[in-house]
């Protein structure tokens, strides 16, 4: 795209068309939307299809890499063991051999399952175990969380929230009005219109937040923060057991395992056309003409299809379908998309560890989740032995869409656009350093 963009710049208009394909259909896109759709038309028997990829592997935001031999996420990292509400999910799973039935109940493989420990914090110079701050808190902080904890149980029980959303929704109103309500305000000035101040708690909520949207509750609404406890186990204060912690799905090299599964009855079919930009997506009286550069070839190149599934970014959709409809325009405008970045650091063994609980697979930093720090991921915790002096890959996530009112998604993209990749790994080592003073010694490759 950026390729594109400067050849532009320069005045060198796009040639005209080198080669045209016909296919009965176009899948714009390789994310996982893409390949879900892919998918869902191999299984209904549509065997003449074209899926147009602009990076070099399919998986969007769920690709994974290799860093000195050992595989890692580029992206997203697990996945929530899928309750009722997804029975696709499940079937999907069930498909890929991760979870099958025994003796008349479903069990997930073991091996795909996050072992314990699953998370640790490192607060006060020290780790300890899970990521709600519980250690030496006040009295008043642990009332709040309970406060948190019945007020999240009351909104499960007056409106169903659910994974995939859709679940939730009136087929004919969206969602449902206790919910529109919810999602009219922040997440902030909800929390505040409950007495909810704890500096802990609302750090707790930010870091929830950025996890899951990117931004803290200043950006995201009272309905989406909500959603991230009430659509699973609810949010368990201290000392409670009503609910089981959240099963988790993970791999090495994270979500890229499902992106790969996903991809390969696609690869298999002659169905994935990777290095193809889309620069346009254009409906006639005979069906869809989409445009691509080919990145390989250097050259243009038309899909005539009769159906094309624009399976792309919202706003890469709308820039590219021609005379797009007024959903999707609307859509545009009221969505805001906050930068991450994700940087996998090879150490050739294990780092030296500050004092408390042990090396886990989600690692948080106390003080950087202001700054959108969350932490990183060990690709080597579902090793039998992880603390063996193995070299293993730290998968660092730092969430740029901000935590108070000051700063912007916006202003978070165009601060991102301006630094150098050095700066962002030099500021990724600095703040491990704080918890891992031999983290320079034994990198070997960022």
């Amino acid at each position: 795209g950026h390729a594109l963009r400067e050849r532009l710049q320069q005045g060198l208009p796009l040639p005209a068309p080198a080669r045209t394909h016909r296919v009965q259909v176009v899948v714009a896109g390789g994310g996982i939307a893409a390949l879900a759709a892919a998918r869902a038309l191999q299984r209904a028997g549509v065997s003449d299809v074209a899926l147009l990829e602009l990076e070099d592997q399919p998986g969007g935001n769920s690709r994974a890499g290799m860093v000195g031999g050992l595989p890692c996420p580029l992206g997203a990292h697990y996945l929530p063991v899928p309750g009722d509400d997804a029975p696709e999910v499940q079937e999907l799973l069930e498909a890929l051999g991760v979870r099958e039935r025994r003796a008349g109940r479903w069990h997930y493989q073991d091996a795909y399952l996050c072992f314990s420990p699953q998370e640790r914090l490192f607060i006060h110079g020290e780790w300890v175990e899970g990521l709600l701050p519980t250690h030496d808190v006040a009295d008043r902080t642990l009332a709040q969380y309970q406060r948190f904890a019945q007020l999240v149980s009351g909104a499960m029980r007056a409106q169903r929230f659910s994974m995939p959303v859709a679940r939730s929704w009136d087929q004919n109103n969206g969602l449902a009005p206790v919910h529109q309500a919810l999602d009219a305000i922040a997440f902030d000035t909800w929390l505040a219109q409950h007495q909810l101040d704890d500096a802990h708690l609302r750090w707790y909520l930010d870091y929830a937040c950025l996890d899951d949207f990117g931004a803290g509750c200043a950006h995201v609404s009272a309905w989406a923060g909500l959603h991230y406890f009430a659509s699973r186990h609810g949010f368990q204060a201290p000392g409670a057991h009503d609910e089981p912690p959240e099963s988790v799905l993970t791999w090495p090299q994270g979500n890229g395992w499902l992106a790969a599964q996903l991809a390969a009855p696609a690869q298999q079919a002659g169905w994935l056309h990777t290095g193809h930009t889309v620069l346009q997506i254009a409906e006639g009286p005979r069906g869809v003409t989409v445009d691509t550069w080919n990145t390989a070839a250097h050259r243009m190149e038309r899909w005539q299809a009769a159906h094309c599934i624009v399976a792309l970014p919202t706003f890469i959709a709308a820039r590219v379908v021609q005379n797009p409809p007024d959903f999707l325009l609307a859509a545009v405008n009221a969505l805001d998309w906050a930068p991450w970045t994700v940087t996998n650091i090879h150490i050739r063994e294990p780092l030296t560890d500050r004092p408390g609980a042990e090396l886990a697979w989600d690692n948080v930093l106390y003080d950087d989740v202001q700054n959108g720090g969350l932490g990183y991921v060990n690709a080597g915790h579902q090793r039998l032995h992880a603390q063996q002096p193995l070299p293993t890959v730290l998968t660092c996530y730092r969430a740029l869409g901000g935590v108070g009112a000051a700063q912007t998604p916006r202003a978070a993209r165009q601060q991102l656009h301006s630094q150098s990749w050095e700066h962002l790994r030099d500021q990724t080592l600095a703040t491990l350093a704080r918890a891992h003073a031999d983290i320079y010694e034994k990198t070997t490759r960022v």
